[in-house]
């Protein structure tokens, strides 16, 4: 069960054996420094020992956590459980790449307590998988959920990616329904998003292909999402469905709340009470602070309450929870209701939100434009 106030540890693995052409998250192909940060990544938990409550989520993401040797995911949760508590039924979650499991990496790492696997599929379709840079076959996308089935994970998440170009609609939930074959308890959808400075972002900008319009996107959300309620998930946040809230992101759900995190490695992200900070987008960089005994932070900012509040309001318009408005007025002391009664109330009328309970909802339709949900 997840304890609404204990923060959650995210440990960044920087490498990937090939970088995806649409992805911006910090990472490098070559391997020459892993046994370094491996090392640094000890003495950056040594310099946090203390310093935060118990944890009850443990999430290793990336990067390409997978292509680790099960030895050495073994070696930093041991360096975890050494240096932070972790409270009872902690949930840990461990990122990987179809190419990298097979029954033994997956018993081994079951054994070592990974209790949540997220394995990232994104299609199961081979052209759209050689469009977006996978090293992995769409053959290998359904072995690899029927493998960690079979070393017995009961709690896996599968991520997949909609609105590639050369992707219909009819595509797409057929593949959504090659993948409800195994039965995830966990689905990421994710829209294709073209990052400034990536690969791909560099070829839509001259032109080498197209996105859907905004009616076609909306068409995808909204047929995704009602094939999933008819299976049976939950769709607790903008891209996120659960086979029942009980298998809901335990750890995403910090971000979403100002629950506090500690983030390690290379680019990380950090936050507690009202400050947040980051580590460094350079393995290099990282482990010269390390070395030098330093935290490899590049920078920090402290927010305001209304800085906090206008985080809270838009990231709780993402959720299916919503925004319990009497927990929002003590922590921000904002009044929603009576603040923006006229903008909430034409929101009502357009089928957007609801309001029961005590809470602030978005429909799915208004998930569907969640980020101008927030603009109240």
């Amino acid at each position: 069960m997840m304890n609404m106030n204990a923060p959650g540890l995210y440990i960044h693995i920087p490498f990937c054996l090939r970088k995806c052409p649409y992805c911006d998250f910090y990472s490098v192909t070559t391997l020459t420094r892993l046994t370094a940060f491996l090392e640094a990544l000890g003495a950056e938990m040594a310099l946090y020992c203390g310093e935060f409550a118990p944890f009850d989520t443990v999430y290793i993401g990336g990067g390409t956590p997978s292509l680790l040797a099960p030895q050495q995911l073994a070696t930093i949760l041991d360096r975890v459980r050494e240096n932070f508590p972790l409270l009872p039924d902690t949930e840990i979650t461990l990122e990987t790449n179809p190419a990298d499991l097979d029954h033994a990496s997956l018993t081994a790492i079951r054994g070592m307590g990974v209790n949540r696997l997220t394995i990232g599929c994104q299609s199961f379709d081979q052209a759209l998988l050689t469009f977006l840079g996978r090293r992995h076959s769409a053959t290998q996308a359904g072995d690899a959920i029927a493998t960690a089935r079979c070393a017995g994970f009961t709690n896996i998440g599968v991520d997949l990616i909609y609105g590639i170009p050369g992707q219909g609609i009819a595509q797409w939930l057929d593949a959504l329904r090659r993948c409800l074959a195994y039965q995830p308890e966990h689905l990421s959808c994710y829209q294709l998003t073209v990052e400034e400075g990536t690969p791909l972002g560099n070829s839509y900008r001259h032109k080498a292909f197209s996105l859907p319009n905004e009616d076609l996107a909306l068409e995808f959300f909204m047929q995704t999402a009602e094939l999933l309620k008819g299976a049976g998930y939950v769709h607790y946040e903008v891209s996120n469905f659960a086979r029942g809230m009980a298998f809901a992101s335990r750890h995403n759900q910090k971000y979403w709340d100002h629950t506090p995190y500690l983030g390690l490695g290379p680019g990380a992200h950090s936050f507690a009470t009202n400050r947040r900070w980051w580590n460094y987008r350079s393995v290099d960089r990282y482990l010269a602070a390390l070395g030098a005994g330093e935290r490899p932070v590049a920078a920090t900012e402290s927010l305001t309450n209304e800085q906090l509040q206008l985080e809270a309001l838009y990231l709780g318009m993402r959720t299916k929870q919503g925004i319990h408005l009497q927990d929002y007025a003590l922590r921000y002391h904002v009044d929603l209701l009576a603040q923006k009664k006229d903008r909430l109330s034409a929101l009502q009328k357009e089928g957007l939100i609801t309001i029961e309970d005590g809470r602030l909802h978005p429909t799915r339709a208004g998930l569907a434009v969640a980020d101008s949900l927030a603009l109240l």
